[in-house]
């Protein structure tokens, strides 16, 4: 099939979920013989034509923070009319409203859904209302809708009644890096507590940052990311900077993996989630979670990490200062991490899935929807 992604940044991902799960499906969709066209904002993704085997194309957007997806999607959208696309696959809330166009022009359309963006605490009213406006389109405007956890599915069974394919986020089972580059961060293998993901406040830094502050024993904590127009939120954080917490702005590739592979612990306190690549990461390097309780978090690892109130700081304080006291429960944990993605979270059973639900979208077999759902 010839296949266009459109909504992420783009690829290579260096931050963001959604881009890093483009990649991984586009990559392996291309070595299975499909010919697959990731489009890119000039912000993103440097100048290049494929990364992969992935062809890029590379278009303007208006690099605001509420114009930035919906200009770059609307110019992809129309850019993709004339490719002759057998499917276009549009990712997250806001550009499944174009999914209705390239089927005017013959081609099939897929979105899926990653997260309810409007949910974002970087929104406000006006924006979250009009995001959520985007859940109809998700689900009417495309031939098929995929959703990356159970609690989506569910979600859009009870409140717009309609049935959407259940395909989540995958990962690889890594190996252990030694650290060769942690003293360039002031922090020891073994004697760090990590944080990874985009600095917005549902991701909860500001709450680890805090509860972080009152734990006792000489763990740092390095926390990973960068803003997303989100300057006055990263700000207040860089303050709290200091011997003990370790503010690394974004950090890719195999230092990340480093990183993973050298962590006493993982805290991912996040208000909000469609499934969270970092949790999968997280438990992919064997490391001990300590997670949020919010439903896209225990649905992926409520029996192979620790969890505490969402939003509840002293709950927090308590469970993490019991496992910087107890080196024995995190070796408990990281004994059952690996074992859960090695059951459920893997890319090429991800892309298995995700090849039924294009060939069922363009008229294939009609089991495959029901394939899709079993098969991961």
């Amino acid at each position: 099939m010839k296949i266009a992604m459109i909504g992420q940044k783009g690829i290579p991902a260096t931050y963001g979920g959604i881009e890093r799960h483009v990649e991984e499906i586009s990559r392996r969709l291309v070595a299975r013989g499909h010919e697959v066209t990731v489009y890119c904002r000039f912000h993103y993704t440097p100048l290049q034509a494929e990364h992969h085997g992935v062809k890029i194309v590379r278009l303007p957007s208006w690099n605001t923070k509420h114009l930035d997806t919906a200009t770059h999607v609307a110019v992809s959208t129309l850019h993709a009319l004339g490719q002759g696309y057998d499917l276009v696959h549009y990712h997250a809330l806001a550009p499944s409203a174009f999914a209705f166009l390239p089927r005017w022009f013959g081609a099939r359309t897929v979105v899926t859904v990653h997260g309810l963006d409007w949910q974002r605490e970087k929104w406000g009213h006006v924006a979250s209302w009009a995001l959520r406006q985007c859940e109809g389109p998700a689900v009417r405007f495309p031939d098929r809708t995929i959703v990356v956890s159970r609690t989506l599915q569910s979600y859009f069974r009870d409140h717009h009644h309609r049935e959407t394919v259940y395909i989540p986020n995958g990962t690889h089972l890594p190996q252990s890096r030694p650290p060769t580059r942690l003293e360039g961060f002031d922090i020891e293998p073994g004697k760090y507590v990590l944080f990874v993901g985009r600095l917005v406040p549902e991701k909860g830094a500001h709450y680890l940052i805090e509860a972080f502050q009152n734990i006792r024993g000489d763990l740092k904590l390095a926390v990973v990311g960068g803003m997303s127009f989100t300057e006055g939120y990263v700000a207040e954080l860089r303050k709290q900077q200091s011997d003990r917490i370790r503010m690394l702005d974004y950090v890719y590739g195999e230092t990340l993996e480093e990183l993973w592979s050298n962590a006493y612990l993982v805290v991912l306190p996040s208000t909000m989630e469609g499934l969270s690549i970092a949790l999968l990461e997280a438990l992919s390097h064997g490391r001990c979670v300590l997670m949020s309780d919010i439903p896209e978090n225990l649905e992926v690892a409520a029996d192979c990490a620790v969890a505490f109130r969402s939003r509840d700081i002293a709950d927090l304080t308590e469970k993490l200062q019991k496992l910087v006291d107890d080196p024995a429960l995190v070796r408990h944990y990281e004994s059952l991490a690996r074992r859960r993605i090695q059951e459920h979270y893997n890319w090429d059973r991800v892309v298995d899935a995700l090849e039924d639900v294009y060939r069922d979208a363009r008229g294939g077999r009609d089991a495959a929807v029901a394939k899709a759902r079993s098969a991961v």
